[in-house]
């Protein structure tokens, strides 16, 4: 399937969770915050969300600063 992640188009097998998308991608640690088409997918349901082909996925990091 296809997603696009951030802007950026990326592949995926059918049926990978959310959870393991961002563990592919390496930014697990980073990442607070997910939407998939404009709705935000709590933390404890990543494990079992399942994206769509051709769905927007937002990952989010919250960044310090003043």
């Amino acid at each position: 399937m296809e997603l696009t992640i951030n802007g950026e188009l990326k592949r995926f097998d059918d049926g990978t969770t959310l959870s393991e998308i961002i563990n592919r991608l390496g930014i697990a640690e980073k990442v607070m915050a997910a939407a998939v088409n404009m709705k935000v997918v709590k933390k404890d349901k990543w494990g079992s969300y399942r994206p769509k082909d051709g769905d927007k996925i937002e990952l989010l990091h919250f960044v310090g600063g003043g």
